[in-house]
């Protein structure tokens, strides 16, 4: 079966006046709206890269690219961005200094990276990890690194079906954070399959996974800021 390419990007937060060139309208007024520098930044450079890379992929001025939200459940408003015209799926996330974008063509994609902290793991495993999970958890030497594992696996796994919060975490069992990432087992309406998880490489203190919805085997390729 051939594989399929998963191009993941990476890029820091910056706030650069040549990048908020890119925004369209509806874009610059979202950034007007962020009251934090840093959540200006994470955004506008979010937006660059989808832009920048995507014209790459397409042949198509970044600027002159535009994009649906169309929920593919309920068909509202709220749904992941697309790239109409194409093959091509996005999925973008960021956290603290850390933006990453991963295209894949012809399969459904998400992504997900956390920064590990010092959050009520305990608490949050609960609304999160299935029971085997919370076993595997508890016997882990650092708990805060596993628990951030979990959660962007299932982050990116509910990114690429379109589900978001909307779909349980707990209906999902992942593999432990040590193992080689797949989907064990989903319960639950919101089940699909077949599905290929990967953990990426976002650099200590950060956990980030991908998500493709396919059965063929990824090929992924890392490129941009290194950590």
């Amino acid at each position: 079966m051939p594989v399929l390419e998963c191009a993941v990007h990476w890029a820091r937060p910056a706030d650069d006046p040549e990048m908020r060139g890119y925004l369209d309208e509806a874009e610059r007024a979202r950034y007007d709206r962020f009251l934090r520098p840093e959540d200006r930044a994470r955004f506008v450079t979010g937006r660059f890269l989808t832009r920048t890379v995507l014209s790459e992929a397409t042949g198509r001025p970044p600027r002159e690219l535009r994009f649906t939200t169309d929920c593919p459940h309920c068909g509202g408003t709220h749904g992941k961005p697309r790239l109409p015209g194409g093959d091509l799926d996005f999925s973008l996330s960021h956290s603290a200094d850390r933006v990453v974008l991963v295209l894949v063509e012809g399969a459904e994609v998400g992504v997900d990276v956390e920064q590990e902290s010092d959050r009520d793991i305990d608490r949050l495993a609960e609304m999160v990890l299935t029971a085997a999970e919370r076993e595997d958890l508890a016997a882990m030497a650092d708990r805060k690194r596993g628990f951030h594992a979990y959660w962007s696996r299932k982050e990116a796994l509910l990114k690429a079906t379109g589900h978001g919060l909307a779909a349980p975490m707990t209906d999902i069992h992942v593999s432990a954070p040590d193992s080689p990432a797949e989907v064990i087992a989903w319960n639950g309406k919101a089940a699909v399959a077949p599905v290929r998880l990967a953990d990426l490489t976002p650099g200590p203190g950060y956990a980030a996974s991908a998500a493709v919805l396919t059965d063929r085997p990824l090929k992924i390729t890392e490129s941009g800021v290194r950590y």
